[in-house]
């Protein structure tokens, strides 16, 4: 699958199959995620990788729409880290652009995969570092639930032509 083909046909995943991940597979998904361009070069990304059942549920609990993590067998969540990163700010869209290499790279890797909103949401932060132990400085931004899709999802056309604008709005 080309990157081209990968965004167009990415979708969100909120069926999984009990099969776990590979550790391989795994290691390929932080791989993409590093890969991701980020402010400066700061890459300001750690990442806490999940696959205890009873933290996965936990975080199911936490989150409001992340039920499919209690079925999911993997969890990776996306931080930024403000230790001595002087592009301050700029973590949020460091960490998105990580996000989504992730996202695109578990479904060209024939895994289904869906993205959790932690940032902003303080008391999804709050229990998110409490669930998953993250030092203050670190923040989550994201928790991605993975694995192999127990639904099918087809392509959509989401392409809008009356949200562009040329040269002026």
């Amino acid at each position: 699958m080309d990157a081209y083909e990968a965004i167009l046909t990415r979708r969100s995943i909120r069926a999984y199959t009990d099969r776990p991940v590979a550790e391989e597979v795994i290691h390929k998904l932080l791989v993409a995620a590093m890969s991701a361009p980020s402010a400066g070069n700061q890459q300001p990304w750690q990442f806490v990788v999940t696959t205890e059942r009873r933290l996965l549920d936990a975080l199911a609990d936490l989150l409001p729409f992340g039920k499919m993590l209690k079925q999911a067998p993997l969890a990776i969540t996306v931080c930024g880290d403000a230790k001595g990163s002087p592009r301050e700010g700029y973590w949020v869209q460091d960490c998105s652009a990580a996000t989504e290499n992730l996202l695109l790279a578990a479904h060209a890797l024939g895994l289904g995969s869906v993205w959790l909103g932690v940032y902003p949401r303080e008391e999804r932060v709050a229990g998110v570092r409490q669930i998953l132990e993250i030092p203050d400085h670190v923040t989550p931004l994201s928790v991605v639930a993975i694995g192999h899709p127990a639904e099918p999802a087809g392509p959509v056309d989401r392409y809008r032509p009356e949200r562009v604008h040329r040269e002026r709005w």
